[in-house]
């Protein structure tokens, strides 16, 4: 029935002069290597950008990189002295807090042993004023018994 089509060839027309048939192919061929040589010239300048913008972009993620190192390192460094001085701190509360209460105990002691001082001086003072007292009676007793006596 049909059979199937066969591609079709590319032909060249061909004038009639011979003069014109030797200098077209010259003309084309050397355009046409003109536009090779161009676009192969174009390609690898491309290339070339292309490597250039893409080493610049490296360089740029690793500026971009170290300078966010560098900021978070010296945040975190004083991030990190200030948890260090905080410790220090919180230490240095636990101790004092300690010594006052070791004070406030050793406070609590002086205070009791001064009351009991206190007591025991009001003790001697009402004994030694029980003694004068005993003294004068026994005192005014001998003397009565002396005038007894001599009476």
């Amino acid at each position: 029935m049909y059979s199937p089509q066969l591609p079709l060839a590319r032909t060249r027309v061909l004038s009639s002069s011979s003069s014109e048939m030797e200098e077209k192919p010259d003309l084309f061929g050397g355009l046409e290597s003109s536009l090779l040589h161009l676009i192969n010239l174009h390609n690898n300048s491309y290339l070339l950008l292309r490597d250039h913008t893409e080493k610049a972009k490296k360089d740029a993620i690793r500026s971009a990189i170290r300078v966010s190192d560098l900021l978070v390192e010296t945040v975190n460094g004083g991030v990190k002295e200030s948890f260090v001085n905080e410790k220090r701190i919180e230490l240095e509360i636990r101790s004092l807090a300690a010594t006052i209460m070791r004070f406030a105990k050793q406070t609590d002691q002086w205070l009791s042993v001064s009351r009991s001082i206190n007591t025991a001086i009001k003790e001697i003072g009402d004994f030694e004023n029980w003694m004068k007292t005993m003294e004068f009676d026994c005192k005014s007793i001998n003397a009565a018994i002396c005038n007894i006596h001599q009476a």
